[in-house]
């Protein structure tokens, strides 16, 4: 797809909209989770170096993930259950989900609402440059539905992301 660029994905086990609370008269550094790449603060951690798994555990059952740092897409992740994994079972699956993703780079929620709008409006003034930018970004000229999500194309996905490993193979990580 033309058009789509490189985002990364930063995780904390701590809710960032909640107050921080001083210690010693002083804010605690909260740390995160980023691509190694990324990591320019003392309290940064690679993310290649800690499982989902080992995340969740930290922060309680539950972790925040931002996605695209441009656009700053906020994800709440929360460890429901655990159940013993059966031996042809994917390493990763989705077992629900609401609306698709917002498109690359569709400037964060007020950009992406403002797409949405001349989408849904043949009359505005930006629909057809929102309509040929989405079409690019999709690679398709199919009505573009939000609120669509298809669970079982997120599960292909995810199977070929982390593709079971054949005898003898190693088996790769959720990191």
């Amino acid at each position: 797809m033309t058009g789509k660029t490189c985002t990364c994905t930063g995780f904390v086990t701590s809710d960032p909209f909640a107050p921080l609370r001083t210690v010693d008269s002083e804010f605690p550094e909260v740390p995160q989770w980023l691509p190694r790449q990324e990591c320019e603060e003392p309290g940064d951690r690679p993310e290649e170096d800690c499982s989902l798994d080992q995340l969740l555990a930290l922060g309680s059952g539950g972790a925040f993930s931002e996605y695209d740092f441009g656009d700053s897409w906020l994800h709440r992740l929360e460890l429901i259950s655990r159940r013993p994994a059966a031996k042809d079972s994917p390493p990763a699956r989705l077992i629900d989900g609401a609306r698709r993703g917002p498109l690359e780079d569709s400037g964060g929620f007020p950009g992406y609402e403002e797409i949405l709008d001349a989408l849904a409006d043949p009359s505005h003034p930006d629909h057809a440059e929102h309509s040929a930018w989405v079409a690019d970004m999709t690679g398709s000229d199919a009505h573009f539905d939000p609120a669509f999500f298809d669970i079982a194309a997120a599960n292909q996905a995810l199977a070929k992301l982390f593709k079971v490993p054949e005898q003898g193979e190693g088996r790769r990580n959720l990191q």
